[in-house]
């Protein structure tokens, strides 16, 4: 089967490109590259029934200059997406930190060999599979 990433994925990655057009996209990622295969648990991986993929890498430099480095309240505008109870996210990695339900989406130190400085990686659950909708984030469109 041909990988296909989740529609949420598709819809926050369209966020980012509308709200940043002239962003970096180096860093830019969304299906497994051998690295994330050889580690066997990822996101990334297409999943084995229906070829999703429930993750994506968005590059830190979204003003298409290294300076304002914007990602790091981006990234946190997202877990608070989450915290407010947006199911579809499922954990936010970003410059050594990471954020989930499990401790309340509070930023905690990521032990993970790859830091995530260079890009935001955001996971979704199942539910993001189908649901497509407009994630209400401000410095991406949305108005909270």
């Amino acid at each position: 089967m041909t990988p296909k990433l989740c529609k949420a994925g598709k819809q926050l990655r369209e966020q980012f490109d509308d709200s940043f057009p002239d962003r970096d996209r180096v860093s830019d990622g969304w299906v497994a590259d051998a690295r994330h295969v050889a580690g066997g648990k990822s996101d990334h991986i297409p999943s084995a029934d229906s070829a999703t993929v429930r993750a994506i890498d968005v590059d830190r430099d979204v003003s298409g200059s290294a300076k304002p480095d914007l990602m790091p309240d981006i990234a946190d505008q997202i877990r608070l997406c989450a915290k407010a109870g947006d199911k579809r996210i499922s954990y936010v990695i970003f410059n050594g930190r990471i954020a989930s339900s499990r401790m309340g989406w509070r930023w905690r130190k990521y032990s993970g060999s790859n830091p995530h400085n260079h890009h935001c990686h955001i996971s979704f659950t199942t539910k993001g599979d189908t649901d497509g909708s407009f994630f209400n984030i401000p410095m991406l469109g949305g108005t909270k």
